[in-house]
C-alpha cells in the first residue's frame, strides 16, 4: 500500500512483534508487559491504565521511537499516541510528568517530521503541536524538558521544537508532500501553535504569511470550510502582533477578507473574520480599505441577520462604530489615495468631482508624487479595464488642474505610455488614454475646454 494514503484504523490493525524486541533487548521486560496490557485493547480498559500509569506508557512509547526503526512499528506507534490524545487532549499532560523530567520528550518526533513518509511526518507534527501547547508555564525559572534560562542540558529546547515546527509547516505549505492532505495540517497545527507570540514571530521571520493569503477565498465543501475557517484563525492570531500587522497591510488580505465575509453562511467562519477586521481597525491603513470595500454595508447586512453567537455580536457592534468613527475622520483624499495604492480604482464620485481636484490637487505631490507613480505602474501592468481607464482620466484631472501638470507627467515619460493605451481594444480605455495626451499636449490653460 502507498504508505501517504495509510490511515491509523489500517495501522493500528497491525500485529506488532514485542516479544521478538524483547528477546533482541531493543525493549525491556517491564515494557513488554505494559504493552501487552494496553496493546490491542479497547478504549474503557486503556483509559483506567493511562490514568493509573500514563507516564510509564509514554516512557515505552518513546523508548520504541528511539530504539527501533522499523517504519510499521514507528507508525504503530506514532499511531498510538496519536489516539491516545485525540480521545483525551487532556493526556498530552502526560509528558510532563516528574518522572519524566529526564527523557528528551521532543527528539523522537522532532527527527520524524523531516526523516518519515507522509503518516510518520504528519502523526509527528500533529502529536508535537498538542504536547507542546500543553506544556505548563513557567515555574521558578525552569521550563519543561530541562530548559532555563542558564541551562546546558542536552534536551531538545522548546524554542528549537517550535523553530523547526514553523520550519516543517512552512515547507509543506510551499511545497506539499502529500497533494490533499500537506496544506490542512499544516493551517490546523499553524492555527494552534500560532497562539504563541513566539511562534507569530518565528512566523514572520519565516514569510509564511504570504503563504496563509491565496487559501483565504470562499469555500465550498466541509472540508474547504474547516480550511478557511483555520486560515482566518491564523490571521486573527497574527492580527495580535505588530509586524505580521505590518507584512498583512502590503497584501490583499482585506478584498479577499471581505469577499469570504459577504459570501459565507459559516457562523464560525464569519465570527473569525469580523473578529479579525475588529483588531486590525486601528491599524495603518486598514480602516480605509475597509470603507473602500463597503464594509460598513455588510456590516449592517450582517447585523441583520440571526446569529446566535454573543462574541460575533459584540464583535459587529464595536466594529460598526469603529467603522463610523473612521468615516468621519477620512478625507476624500484619504480614501481616494488608498483605492490607488490598493489598486482598486473605480468610477467613485470623486474622479470626475470638480471640487475634489481643486481641494486635493497640492496632495498629490506628497512622497515625490507617490500617487501618481501607482498610476502608471497601474497603466503599465493592469490588465483591469475599469482600472485602466480611470487611471488615465485621473493623469488627465491632474494635468487639468496642477500649475506645473505638463512637467510633472513628462518627468514621469507618461507620454508614450499613455499613447500605447489608446490602440486598446476597449471603448472606455481608448477615450480615457486620448482625454489624458490631449491634455498633455495642450496644458492646463486649454485643458478645460476637452470634456471626458
Amino acid at each position: 500500500m502507498d504508505r501517504a494514503e495509510l490511515t491509523t484504523e489500517q495501522v493500528l490493525k497491525r500485529d506488532i512483534p514485542w516479544e521478538h524486541y524483547m528477546s533482541t533487548k531493543l525493549i525491556s521486560g517491564t515494557c513488554l508487559q505494559l504493552l501487552r496490557r494496553y496493546d490491542h485493547k479497547p478504549e474503557s480498559q486503556r483509559a483506567p491504565l493511562l490514568e493509573e500509569d500514563g507516564p510509564a506508557y509514554v516512557r515505552v512509547f518513546l523508548n520504541i521511537l528511539r530504539s527501533i526503526s522499523k517504519e510499521e512499528t514507528v507508525e504503530y506507534v506514532l499511531a498510538l499516541i496519536d489516539e491516545m490524545l485525540a480521545t483525551n487532549p487532556k493526556r498530552a499532560a502526560l509528558f510532563y510528568d516528574q518522572s519524566l523530567s529526564g527523557e528528551d520528550i521532543y527528539e523522537p518526533f522532532l527527527r520524524l517530521l523531516w526523516k518519515g513518509n507522509w503518516f510518520v511526518q504528519e502523526k509527528s507534527c500533529k502529536i508535537l503541536t498538542d504536547i507542546i501547547s500543553a506544556r505548563p508555564k513557567l515555574q521558578n525559572g525552569m521550563l519543561p524538558n530541562g530548559d532555563s534560562s542558564n541551562s546546558k542540558s542536552k534536551l531538545t529546547s522548546t524554542h528549537d521544537v517550535l523553530r523547526g515546527l514553523v520550519d516543517w509547516l512552512c515547507s509543506q505549505l510551499r511545497n506539499p508532500t502529500h497533494p490533499s492532505c500537506s496544506i490542512p495540517t499544516a493551517i490546523h497545527c499553524l492555527s494552534t501553535l500560532l497562539r504563541e507570540p513566539y511562534v507569530r514571530t518565528l512566523f514572520v521571520q519565516a514569510d509564511g504569511i504570504k503563504l496563509l493569503i491565496p487559501l483565504i477565498s470562499p469555500a465550498s465543501t466541509q472540508q474547504s470550510i474547516q480550511l478557511l475557517y483555520e486560515t482566518c484563525l491564523c490571521i486573527w492570531l497574527l492580527s495580535f502582533y505588530d509586524a505580521a500587522v505590518d507584512y498583512l497591510s502590503t497584501t490583499r488580505v482585506m478584498p479577499r477578507l471581505v469577499e469570504v465575509v459577504k459570501g459565507s453562511t459559516k457562523e464560525k467562519v464569519v465570527r473569525v473574520v469580523v473578529m479579525s477586521f475588529r483588531n486590525l481597525l486601528a491599524k495603518g491603513a486598514f480602516a480605509a480599505q475597509m470603507i473602500d470595500l463597503g464594509l460598513p454595508q455588510i456590516v449592517q447586512n450582517l447585523k441583520a441577520q440571526a446569529w446566535s453567537d454573543e462574541d460575533l455580536l459584540d464583535a459587529l457592534n464595536q466594529l460598526e462604530v469603529g467603522l463610523k468613527d473612521n468615516l468621519k475622520k477620512l478625507s476624500s483624499f484619504d480614501k481616494y489615495k488608498q483605492q490607488v495604492l490598493l489598486g482598486h480604482l473605480d468610477w467613485s464620485p470623486m474622479h470626475k468631482d470638480p471640487g475634489f481636484w481643486r481641494e486635493n490637487i497640492n496632495n498629490f505631490e506628497e512622497n515625490d508624487f507617490q500617487i501618481l507613480r501607482v498610476l502608471m505602474t497601474i497603466i503599465d501592468t493592469s490588465s483591469d479595464t475599469t482600472a485602466l481607464a480611470v487611471a488615465c482620466y485621473d493623469l488627465s484631472q491632474f494635468l487639468q488642474y496642477h500649475p506645473s501638470g505638463r512637467i510633472v507627467v513628462a518627468d514621469l515619460k507618461a507620454k508614450d505610455r499613455v499613447m500605447k493605451l489608446m490602440n486598446h481594444e476597449n471603448t472606455e480605455v481608448r477615450k480615457n488614454a486620448l482625454l489624458c495626451v490631449q491634455r498633455l499636449f495642450l496644458g492646463a490653460k486649454y485643458a478645460s475646454f476637452l470634456q471626458a
